[in-house]
């Protein structure tokens, strides 16, 4: 039996959602013991959107993916699958790919949420991919969604900084492969990791209770040094992976989008691959990190910009908590 052809997938919609509030260095400066210049240097942070008490990660979730089925064209009654990579889900259960779900009124679709923290968009973007090449669907939503400002100590000066909310997410469908669509990813996960970048509490391990919360086991735990020497590695190595297995060159890359952690830790990125600056997506002085939203929302705004044309190599690029990491590459195929 000869074995099924695949479908080529590719992204054909864009959208993204975040709060109107601004979180700026300058009103840290009144919270912790920090100042702007510091954190511009070690993170290329200037400000964050932050959501408005009470606002679950559905509702940007929600606003980014309708924007996405506009862009292709689409309605909610078009959607097959909702894949919704968050570390913030509205609750345990049932999944914000429920929500979602309910909340855009996409009736025939199924999904689930994925939990690879700031790699989620890369992994649910694989996930959404292989469904569409085989035909089991034909329109895939995937949705990066946060609420990065709920799990936050916002007394602790090593972490308040560095993140904030939104969304971002992407329609995928079969396209024309002579004009693109996702040519390969690559992922790699290493539990190891996992006690470096975590929380504490909230699951099995240890149920929410009166002493986890006084503990403060339920907000982001980051041994920062040990996390940025695994990212700065992890990253660049597997973007440059991708490129080269692929028989390209770094001439050969139109766009690096990578996920937004760290200014120094993308720019290591970007020097693996000798890329110039008009060649990366850099949305994180204005947004923060927003773990599974960085990479489609960063990704919505090359776009928007210009800065991406039909024909393009385009490589994602992540690390985060898991450890997690990996790398897609695409043929630009939208207008």
């Amino acid at each position: 039996m000869s074995a099924p052809t695949l479908l080529t997938a590719g992204i054909t919609g864009l959208g993204m959602s975040f709060p109107e509030k601004r979180l700026t260095n300058a009103d840290l400066e009144k919270m912790v013991e920090t100042e702007d210049a510091w954190i511009v240097e070690r993170t290329g942070i200037r400000e964050r959107r932050i959501v408005a008490r009470g606002v679950p990660a559905s509702h940007h979730g929600a606003l980014a993916a309708q924007a996405a089925l506009a862009h292709a064209g689409l309605t909610a009654a078009d959607v097959d699958l909702i894949l919704v990579p968050t570390v913030t889900p509205d609750m345990m259960f049932p999944s914000t790919a429920c929500v979602i779900q309910d909340l855009i009124g996409a009736k025939r679709a199924w999904g689930y949420d994925i939990s690879a923290a700031c790699s989620g968009f890369v992994f649910a973007l694989q996930a959404a991919r292989a469904q569409v090449q085989t035909g089991a669907v034909k329109t895939a939503l995937v949705v990066g969604t946060e609420v990065m400002s709920s799990i936050v100590d916002w007394t602790d000066r090593n972490t308040c900084i560095l993140f904030g909310d939104g969304a971002g997410a992407v329609v995928v469908q079969a396209v024309d492969p002579a004009l693109g669509g996702i040519v390969d990813a690559v992922h790699y996960i290493d539990g190891s990791g996992g006690k470096h970048l975590h929380m504490k509490a909230g699951g099995s391990l240890n149920p929410a209770s009166e002493e986890t919360v006084r503990a403060g086991m339920h907000y982001i735990y980051q041994e920062g040094k040990e996390v940025y020497r695994f990212a700065v590695r992890g990253m660049a190595d597997v973007a440059l992976e991708i490129v080269q297995r692929n028989h390209l060159t770094p001439a050969d890359i139109q766009l690096l989008v990578p996920h937004q952690a760290n200014i120094r830790i993308m720019e290591a990125a970007q020097r693996r691959l000798g890329l110039p600056d008009e060649k990366v997506a850099v949305t994180i002085d204005r947004f923060g990190n927003t773990t599974s939203a960085s990479i489609p929302s960063a990704l919505k705004v090359a776009y928007d910009e210009g800065r991406v044309k039909k024909g393009d190599h385009v490589v994602l690029v992540s690390f985060g908590a898991g450890f997690t990491w990996g790398a897609a590459l695409l043929r630009w195929c939208i207008d």
